[in-house]
């Protein structure tokens, strides 16, 4: 563990000494040299060049209201499958496994003119929504697996107290279902913070562009040097390794959970 941790921790702690090292200290000691000091001036210079903080705003809103909508809608989603029974349960999830499976190079032209004929294009919106469903996608199909061994006798002894099926989902499925709940939040968060191809598509505008595109954006047009690209690279990974930590253990319970199960 000790050694895959090694390996895990290395690229990031190259990344992290080459962004605080000077372009004349990267050119004589290489990637692999220890900086003399701390040279700030590449975190500075990325970060107004791309106005950093409204990128980093607009990638926090975008994916956390897709990791929070997604959990709902994979919620209900998964209820009415897994627990409800209802008809055609195969065919609806060899639907959400479809959907999951489907590249998102054959999404780009639908999403973008769907967009434009309801006038959401180049809006958060309209990537808070589709990447909504994408996620829902795979989070449906996880749930219904998991709410289709849920034990009936708890549902039905909630249901013999007075339980509606609202009441059952809240109070009963979902506080059961926490820890795999959770870990779909993380996941759903990290992911739609690394998508790049939709966000480069759907958001043009200077102001609603996320944390990768403008990435990608300033390396294409090559303003970068390579200290600057590493300081790049540590603010792009920062938040998305900081919200991980926050939820480890919110991830390893659930894993631990679902391993039990």
């Amino acid at each position: 563990m000790c050694v895959g941790a090694a390996f895990m921790v290395l690229p990031f702690a190259i990344v992290a000494l080459n962004a605080v090292k000077s372009p004349a200290e990267y050119s004589a000691g290489g990637p692999l040299s220890l900086p003399e000091g701390l040279y700030l001036d590449g975190l500075k210079d990325f970060w107004q060049r791309v106005d950093f903080g409204q990128k980093l705003v607009n990638s926090v809103l975008i994916s956390g209201s897709v990791a929070a909508g997604a959990v709902v809608l994979s919620v209900l989603n998964a209820y009415a499958i897994g627990i409800g029974r209802i008809k055609g349960r195969p065919y609806v999830l060899a639907f959400f496994v479809l959907a999951n499976m489907l590249p998102q190079e054959a999404l780009v032209y639908p999403v973008y003119y769907l967009s434009k004929q309801v006038g959401l294009y180049d809006t958060r919106l309209s990537v808070i929504i589709v990447f909504t469903v994408v996620q829902a996608a795979f989070g449906t199909y996880l749930l219904a697996s998991v709410l289709g061994s849920f034990p009936r006798e708890v549902i039905e002894a909630a249901r013999i107290d007075g339980a509606n099926k609202w009441q059952v989902l809240w109070r009963v499925v979902v506080p059961v279902s926490r820890p795999t709940i959770g870990v779909l939040l993380v996941f759903f968060f990290i992911w739609t913070w690394n998508e790049f191809l939709l966000p480069l598509v759907m958001l043009i505008s200077n102001d609603n562009q996320t944390v990768s595109v403008a990435l990608g954006v300033l390396q294409g047009q090559r303003l970068m040097d390579a200290t600057m690209t590493n300081a790049a690279a540590l603010l792009g990974v920062l938040p998305a390794i900081v919200f991980f930590l926050l939820f480890q253990r919110t991830l390893t319970r659930g894993i631990a959970v679902g391993a039990v199960k």
